[in-house]
């Protein structure tokens, strides 16, 4: 009889490293607005694969380089499908413990002149934007290149940090 419990035990974890639920043992603790680390703003450099977390005169406080964005990561998100990162002024709105990635904050795209010009061409803007980890089903290391439908990915460990700092309304600047 124990040794159906391991069995079963093991098939269960099996399976659900396959499908895709392996999930931290303990997420955690996320910021908010008042315990975050003074972070003023995040700055995005898709050209550099760099997220820098800025003070309020611009410095540095952290650097999370070799970061990766959609397939297409040239331009401007302008439609859904379109695999591009946005590019311009937004906030992280909400965080999600529960996505198909290790951890996701909400990045407020698309926003009114977004919308407005996806709508002049008949087309959605797209949306789901999110800062995020490597998909659940990766323990460790990283899926190699620019692989998300618009994203910015981060290693586990990074967003983990970036949880930890980074509360709602933080405002994100994505540059080219």
């Amino acid at each position: 009889m124990r040794r159906a419990v391991i069995m079963f035990s093991m098939v269960l974890a099996i399976g659900a490293a396959i499908a895709g639920c392996a999930r931290p043992a303990q997420i955690p603790v996320r910021a908010s607005a008042v315990n975050a680390e003074d972070i003023a703003l995040i700055r995005v450099e898709k050209s550099a694969r760099r997220l820098l977390l800025l003070d309020a005169r611009g410095g540095v406080l952290r650097r999370y380089e070799g970061i990766q964005l959609g397939d297409a990561p040239v331009g401007h998100k302008q439609f859904e499908g379109d695999e591009r990162t946005p590019e311009g002024r937004y906030v992280i709105d909400y965080g999600n413990p529960k996505s198909a990635y290790h951890l996701s904050l909400h990045i407020s795209y698309p926003n009114a002149p977004d919308r407005a010009f996806a709508e002049s061409q008949g087309r959605s803007p797209g949306g789901q934007i999110f800062i995020h980890g490597q998909p659940n089903w990766i323990d460790r290391g990283r899926i190699p290149g620019d692989w998300t439908d618009g994203c910015i990915a981060l290693s586990n460990e990074e967003i983990e940090e970036l949880w930890t700092l980074v509360g709602d309304g933080t405002p994100i600047d994505i540059a080219s």
